[in-house]
């Protein structure tokens, strides 16, 4: 039997969720829960990890292509990072005060990104979008943020959905939302609005989950930030997901425009949990206002693994690789729906991709796709944009390609 004709089982996750489910809230809970990908059809747990692959608990071996969700860019377990953050815990990691190393970090972020003069740490990507928004209205003395329909900025009760347990219609009463890419609408908010608006919050492009990622259109960042420096509304870059990944100079230089604020998480430190905001010098005395912390925001371990990685991204080019790998996944995909008569839409940056059937419009095909591939061996997420790392080869793609025909066969006989 091939490797590709191999199909996964998981019945130790299963064992473990049952046992979880006892103790922990949910069993596994957040993005991580199996409830968003096919419950039954995925692994739960990791067992081991190396460069862009991973054993889970039932011993299957795993292409990953979702990389922890964006923090893995170098590949699990990169020697350079790892050696870095080792050296650091030699000296000391969590004390009761901050390292050189923090210093050092922030003077290199100022380096990288273009619109930098300052930076400041926490752990996840929400502590620095709620962060940004506490400095923007710090700063213009405002209450009213702007953010766009879907875009996701973390769990803080003023971005997540109501529907969710325990948000409340008042966590959203100074939130007003707009539609990706509607420059006109944005205008419109504006003027309604005029000199209450603190902020403009959004991701560099339209990526939310169960749905096609969208770019921006010609002229939409320009004409965003020319309305803000207009109307004295602090722009918000939330490059989270995208950051590193596109350009080492960040999110508003791949698209040309100049943010006042951009938060960073993800791909900053490769699986070390860090987190960044980086901002104009106008706001920093604002931003040195606002009261936010966290008796682990200045461990020196994940700080140094951050100026390792991005040294390393820096050196390989990262980006451009990325670029290349995650082209070569695309246009072997859609060219295996060509072959099969299921064409296939793959749409946002080739590093950050996501693939759907276009004439699948409840994602029941995905679905069987997704579950299909995974248990041959490629974790590709049904519902998710999906994330190539420099560790991703073109072994690897190749490999995952006879997994993907395998699983279109069943597709087909499916539908």
């Amino acid at each position: 039997m091939s490797k590709a004709e191999k199909i996964y089982s998981f019945d130790k996750s299963m064992e473990l969720f049952h046992r979880a489910a006892r103790t922990i809230p949910g069993g596994i809970y957040g993005h991580f829960s199996p409830t968003i990908t096919v419950p039954g059809s995925f692994p739960y747990y990791t067992a081991e990890a190396k460069g862009c692959r991973y054993l889970d608990v039932d011993g299957n071996e795993m292409i990953d292509y979702m990389c922890a969700f964006g923090p893995m860019v170098l590949g699990y377990r990169n020697k350079t990072v790892d050696s870095a953050a080792a050296t650091q815990q030699a000296l000391a990691d969590c004390t009761t005060h901050p390292g050189v190393v923090m210093i050092e970090l922030a003077e290199r972020l100022v380096e990288l990104i273009p619109t930098a003069d300052w930076a400041f740490f926490g752990k996840n990507g929400g502590d620095m979008t709620t962060y940004a928004i506490l400095a923007a209205r710090a700063h213009t003395n405002r209450k009213k943020i702007v953010m766009v329909r879907g875009h996701y900025h973390g769990v803080a009760p003023w971005c997540t959905a109501l529907g969710f347990g325990g948000i409340i219609p008042e966590d959203h009463y100074q939130i007003i939302q707009v539609d990706w890419n509607d420059l006109d609408e944005f205008e419109k908010v504006v003027a309604e609005h005029r000199g209450d608006i603190a902020g403009f919050i959004a991701q560099p492009y339209h990526h939310i989950n169960f749905g096609d990622q969208i770019m921006p259109a010609a002229g939409y960042w320009k004409g965003i930030e020319q309305i803000c420096r207009r109307e004295g509304i602090v722009l918000i870059l939330d490059d989270v997901r995208a950051g590193f990944r596109l350009s080492m100079k960040g999110s508003g230089d791949y698209f040309g425009f100049e943010p006042d604020l951009s938060c960073y998480c993800k791909a900053i430190a490769n699986g070390y949990a860090l987190s960044a905001c980086v901002g104009r010098r106008e706001l920093m005395n604002a931003a040195s206002k606002v009261f936010f912390t966290g008796s682990f925001w200045t461990s020196q371990v994940p700080m140094a693994a951050a100026l390792a990685t991005l040294s390393e991204l820096e050196r390989t080019d990262a980006p451009g690789r990325m670029k290349e790998t995650g082209t070569l996944l695309g246009d072997g995909l859609k060219e295996l729906g060509r072959q099969y008569g299921l064409e296939v839409t793959f749409s946002g940056p080739p590093a950050i991709p996501f693939m759907r059937f276009t004439e699948d419009r409840d994602f029941y095909w995905q679905q069987i796709f997704c579950s299909e591939v995974t248990k041959r061996g490629s974790f590709f997420h049904p519902h998710h944009n999906w994330f190539i790392s420099t560790a991703h080869e073109q072994e690897d793609i190749e490999e995952t390609l006879n997994h993907a025909e395998a699983a279109i066969k069943v597709v087909k006989r499916e539908i």
